[in-house]
């Protein structure tokens, strides 16, 4: 379903041209890669809609998606399920359709599916019609769009909500007078025709096979519908009830939860918008001052997997990202969590180790500081204050400060005071 797509866009990369309208990038990547101008157009269309490109101006780039094509199934099948989610785009309503008709359709379109898919097996066109017909209808009662009962003669012209107008004639009926007294002919049923339309679109993206006068969903078509079902269900069962939050309200909500739960509410806010947007909101948190957040907002990253691959390795250039995107690629590449922090510099461990004391001055306990101080890779204090002075992390004087306040060896909080002075001063 997606090769031509794969092709095409793998060669926009390379050429960095964007191969929409009539010219000479369409006609060379027709030539090269021995389609005619039409199947480049139909495989670009495909290859923007799965998210296999971006485009950057007039610049084409690698979307993640075609990245990891050849070495991870899901990139495959999430770029498929964006295609899915896109079909409306990828084959156009019919010339003249009404736009607020075609726009119910469309919504209307994943309880058609979902009938396809409890049917588990051909459904007849009739029947896909009367269950169209139905969603229609509540969708235009759930926007107010029936006439009121009539409150009766005797009622003033306050007695409903909709006194002064007409309301809207049944299905079927004749339309309100022409201007000459005769009745206009009935509007003309659009569903049965862009019911044809929406499944032929299906259809064309691989969701569903048409067949005489039935639909049977694909096995590709049953299980984009689970997923759908899945993720609506994941959503709702948000432990703590912050999927509609920001990034950073639905973090700070997870502060008190433990790893489990805390997993949970990531999945169910995930689930909840697309994973471009959450990753971006993730990182912007992880940029805060909130030490414990950036390291929440990397578990959070944890969960969504390959989709965050390629804005967490551009995070992984900015100093204080830099250790955690390294110990997330580190995982995503398969390295076990134990030794992952195997990959960070002396340099980076020790910055991760004052950041790390940061969320704990922030949100800890002053007991458990001091257990973060066993925690040091430099093995003795003053080699830790040492290599502390030394890394520049922003939040190092408060960090001493506090461990200087908490620790109970009298010897040693005044050597840990002694350095904080030292690096609020610039001393050595």
């Amino acid at each position: 379903m997606l090769a031509d797509a794969v092709r095409v866009a793998r060669w926009a990369a390379v050429d960095r041209s964007t191969v929409t309208g009539p010219g000479t990038a369409r006609e060379r990547a027709a030539a090269a890669l021995g389609l005619t101008p039409p199947q480049v157009h139909t495989a670009w269309d495909r290859a923007r809609l799965a998210g296999l490109v971006e485009i950057h101006g007039d610049t084409v780039r690698p979307g993640w998606r075609l990245r990891a094509w050849d070495r991870d199934d899901s990139a495959a099948l999430r770029g498929w399920v964006a295609l899915l989610d896109a079909w409306s785009l990828a084959h156009p309503a019919p010339p003249g359709a009404e736009p607020a008709a075609v726009a119910e359709v469309v919504e209307a379109v994943p309880q058609v599916l979902s009938l396809l898919q409890l049917s588990a097996g051909p459904v007849l066109v009739p029947a896909l019609l009367d269950l169209l017909r139905q969603r229609v209808a509540e969708l235009r009662e759930q926007r107010c769009e029936v006439p009121y009962p009539d409150a009766g003669p005797d009622a003033g012209p306050d007695a409903r909500p909709d006194a002064g107008r007409a309301a809207p004639a049944p299905e079927g009926a004749a339309g309100p007078p022409a201007p000459d007294g005769t009745a206009k002919p009935p509007a003309p049923d659009a569903l049965p025709g862009l019911l044809d339309w929406a499944l032929e679109g299906l259809a064309s993206v691989g969701a569903l096979t048409l067949g005489d006068g039935q639909a049977t969903l694909t096995p590709l078509g049953n299980w984009a519908v689970w997923v759908k079902l899945e993720q609506i269900c994941v959503a709702a069962q948000s432990p703590a009830g912050h999927i509609e939050q920001s990034a950073e309200d639905m973090l700070r909500g997870c502060v008190r939860l433990t790893p489990g739960p805390a997993r949970a509410e990531y999945r169910a806010w995930l689930a909840a918008r697309p994973a471009g947007k959450a990753v971006t909101e993730l990182l912007a948190v992880a940029r805060g001052d909130d030490a414990l957040l950036r390291g929440l907002a990397f578990e959070a990253l944890r969960v969504v997997g390959a989709a965050a691959e390629a804005e967490v390795r551009a995070a992984a250039g900015e100093p204080s990202l830099r250790p955690y995107a390294l110990l997330w690629l580190a995982e995503h590449e398969g390295a076990d969590p134990d030794e992952a922090p195997d990959v960070l510099t002396r340099e980076e461990t020790t910055w991760l180790w004052v950041d790390t004391a940061a969320a704990v001055v922030d949100h800890g306990e002053s007991d458990l500081l001091v257990r973060h101080l066993e925690s040091a890779v430099q093995g003795t204090v003053p080699a830790l204050l040492d290599e502390v002075r030394r890394v520049g992390h922003p939040r190092t004087v408060q960090v001493l400060v506090a461990l200087a306040a908490a620790h109970p060896d009298p010897a040693l909080a005044k050597a840990v005071r002694r350095a904080a002075f030292q690096v609020h001063t610039g001393g050595s």
